[in-house]
């Protein structure tokens, strides 16, 4: 079997991530999307809601495993899970950049591969980051979220000053 993992925190979850996660449901017989937590950023929604709503858009994909990532090294979770490969979506040079050295330190550390998946043309501009400051002040966000999201970010679940860490 051929597993791959998708890694990010997804708070929320867009188009952007879901566009990549697809092609790589069609690239590996499973794909594991690890929602993940880095205890120095803020975040929007709890772990749990990130996870929930990971699954939700995803649910009609085949061969897709949402899971929270825990602690530790991304190549150790990897390894773990019997992963071969890690799937990250690339949307400029900078991602590259940023991605390039992580994915050689990840490949020395257990052998697990990185593979980059450009984005869309018209996806390329989408961040969470991003979409969370839109909607904060006002904006509309509906054509960058799956409409689970949106009801969630309009809702006003977590609000971005109450919540940390998932």
């Amino acid at each position: 079997m051929r597993r791959a993992v998708c890694p990010g925190s997804f708070d929320p979850i867009h188009n952007g991530h879901l566009e990549v996660i697809a092609r790589a449901a069609g690239l590996f017989d499973e794909v594991i999307v690890a929602v993940s937590t880095n205890y120095t950023k803020k975040y929007r929604f709890t772990l749990e809601e990130r996870m929930d709503m990971a699954r939700e858009t995803l649910a009609s994909l085949r061969g897709i495993i949402v899971e929270p990532m825990g602690e530790g090294l991304l190549a150790e979770y990897c390894r773990q899970r019997g992963a071969t490969a890690i799937v990250k979506g690339l949307r400029s040079s900078s991602d590259f950049d940023y991605e390039l050295p992580m994915a050689t330190m990840n490949r020395q550390l257990t052998g697990v591969e990185t593979v980059f998946l450009p984005a869309e043309a018209h996806y390329i501009h989408l961040s969470s980051t991003l979409i969370k400051e839109v909607a904060q002040l006002g904006g509309d966000v509906s054509d960058f979220v799956p409409k689970s999201v949106l009801k969630r970010i309009l809702a006003g679940e977590s609000a971005p000053d109450q919540r940390r860490s998932g």
